[in-house]
């Protein structure tokens, strides 16, 4: 670690009796007025300027920040962790392997390659529900994971114990996302370093990249991270900075609260179409204002999580009494909890638009969203900032579902089968769809008339020999799975009463759909326990089917034989709803 101290940043903090080594932001001038995620990376830069490839100059650059300029500075960042899934994550295991076995054969002492940040795996990515809809779901799903990657468990098993500072978390424990907010994250770090002076206690913000695009989810704990690929995140993991350069920051000022009936995926999706509209590709957004207060940590990390479906690099919430509420109520010590608050003020990191002194930041552009003009939405019929309010949904299918059947189908209802006969046979055909939109830009959703639409019913025997219809249009999976929402316990507890209201009423779920539930967490389990309401899940078929990325990521397993086959042989165009605002359209392939 570098000595390099040009602006004599250097300094000690102590908190409970404990003496901390920090780089003060206070010593450079300007810094003050940055926004929150920007002031991360000038402590960054502080702390690891070593004069050559991280100088005086970059911490002025960053301090002398022009909001309205284009990025053109590169700096280095250095991030205090890395954080990984099993699917991109393996391949960085494999060549520190790979390395201890080149060090070995020129005789050197292979245990001297390690990760020099810390590096952490969570295996979440290879379950497949191939099982759904019974007690014992759970327990297959695994025994079938486990079998299809033995080989690979192994490796990753030899890795944890063979290599330092390299932590598993094994299969069945939860969503990387919601494990790193949940246990991992830590807001502010602590590391025993060596100095001229001996060994000292350095405290400094817990930053990261990860393998997976929505490590993002991070930033609503405060913490700056972002997804990146497999060759920056081993080579992160090997004490390489990563080069960016200073971006655009985005302040989004929040107002208002989230009235009642209002969930936090119908927020996330009106600031991703927001986004979206307004462009922020490449850019840092950050939420700021009075409101930011009234966003509990979980819809915040809801909304950090979506970062990579409105574009930007990451979406952050400073660090303020909400952030240590969560930090208490998910176990993290007195301790951490005071050293966090402690740094987070000495550093001007805390938020607090009422305080006295507060300087609001300076940012690039500038968005604002009052909370309570918020209402339900769903978004589709395939990308995440086409947002549908909920009163438009019957008539916006209508429309979309042209776009899935074949066009002799669609014609009668389009209008286009006069425009087709009128046509010149060499002419170009006519357009059907209105929905593929090549752009990342929200579309407007249809309005079809929701009593004539496509139909083609055929009638379908269940391996029970049930005797049920299938049609254009019908559900066939219903999924609570995704670390977007599966890491909120307030939606999560709002399907599960819904579940109960539904049963208490005599409801039930069709036979053709495949149900299943894939919580981010064992700990949603835990409440769902306590508060009575896994049975009235279990009775509408959402039985438990693992803990990880299923049906988002297309892990849905198969579909009932019979039900595949008819929607196969009638070229039927059926749907899948899922509890995921980043879906793959693979979900409810029938294969």
């Amino acid at each position: 670690m570098s000595s390099v101290d040009t602006f004599g940043s250097k300094g000690t903090l102590e908190v409970g009796g404990k003496a901390y080594e920090v780089f003060r932001l206070s010593a450079v001038e300007g810094v003050e007025r940055l926004p929150y995620s920007l002031k991360i990376l000038a402590e960054n830069l502080l702390r690891t300027e070593d004069g050559a490839n991280i100088t005086a100059d970059h911490v002025r650059a960053l301090a002398s920040w022009d909001p309205q300029a284009q990025p053109d500075t590169e700096i280095q960042f250095t991030p205090a962790r890395v954080i990984m899934q099993d699917f991109t994550g393996v391949p960085c295991v494999v060549d520190l392997a790979t390395m201890r076995e080149a060090v070995a054969d020129l005789g050197g002492d292979p245990s001297r390659i390690n990760p020099l940040a810390p590096a952490e795996m969570v295996i979440d990515h290879s379950v497949q529900i191939d099982v759904a809809g019974r007690p014992d779901a759970f327990e297959r799903n695994v025994e079938i994971e486990y079998e299809r990657n033995h080989e690979r468990y192994q490796f990753l098993r030899w890795g944890q114990t063979a290599f330092d500072d390299f932590k598993v978390v094994p299969p069945g424990t939860g969503i990387v996302h919601q494990v790193n907010i949940e246990y991992l994250a830590r807001t502010i770090m602590t590391r025993s370093v060596s100095t001229a002076d001996g060994e000292v206690l350095r405290a400094y913000p817990d930053t990261c990249v990860g393998t997976d695009s929505h490590t993002t989810m991070v930033n609503g704990l405060g913490v700056l991270g972002w997804g990146v690929g497999g060759i920056e995140a081993e080579a992160a993991m090997l004490g390489q900075p990563v080069s960016m350069l200073i971006p655009r920051v985005v302040g989004f000022k929040l107002s208002g609260s989230i009235p009642a009936g209002v969930t936090a995926t119908d927020v996330v999706l009106t600031i991703t179409q927001m986004l979206r509209q307004h462009g922020v590709v490449g850019k840092f957004v950050e939420f700021y204002g009075e409101g930011v207060a009234q966003v509990p940590l979980a819809n915040r990390a809801t909304i950090g999580n979506m970062s990579p479906e409105f574009g930007s690099t990451a979406a952050i919430f400073p660090i303020d009494g909400v952030t240590l509420d969560y930090l208490r109520l998910t176990g993290r010590s007195d301790e951490q909890l005071a050293l966090v608050e402690a740094y987070a003020k000495e550093q001007g990191l805390w938020l607090d638009p009422s305080a006295d002194g507060y300087v609001e930041p300076v940012f690039s552009e500038y968005l604002e969203l009052d909370l309570s003009t918020v209402v339900p939405s769903i978004a589709g019929p395939k990308r995440p900032q086409d947002r549908i309010e909920l009163g438009e949904a019957k008539e916006s299918f209508a429309s979309a579902i042209l776009d899935y059947v074949g066009a002799d189908e669609a014609a009668p209802f389009t209008g286009l089968d006069e425009s087709v006969e009128e046509t010149f046979p060499a002419s170009d055909p006519i357009a059907a769809s209105s929905h593929d939109n090549p752009s990342d830009q929200p579309v407007a959703p249809g309005h079809g008339d929701a009593a004539k639409r496509p139909h083609k019913v055929v009638s379908v025997t269940l391996a029970d020999g049930t005797t049920t219809e299938l049609d254009h249009g019908h559900v066939v999976i219903a999924s609570i799975t995704s670390c977007t929402n599966t890491s909120n316990p307030s939606v999560m507890l709002a399907a599960a009463l819904l579940a109960k209201n539904a049963v208490d009423r005599g409801l039930a779920s069709q036979p053709w759909v495949k149900t299943s539930m894939a919580p981010g967490s064992q700990v949603v389990t835990n409440y769902y326990e306590k508060a009575g309401l896994w049975p009235y899940l279990e009775k509408l078929g959402f039985h438990l089917v693992g803990y990880g990325c299923a049906t988002c990521i297309g892990n849905s397993g198969p579909l009932a034989e019979e039900i595949s086959a008819s929607v196969n042989e009638h070229d039927l165009s059926v749907v899948s709803v899922l509890s995921a605002t980043a879906t793959s359209r693979a979900a409810s392939t029938p294969t």
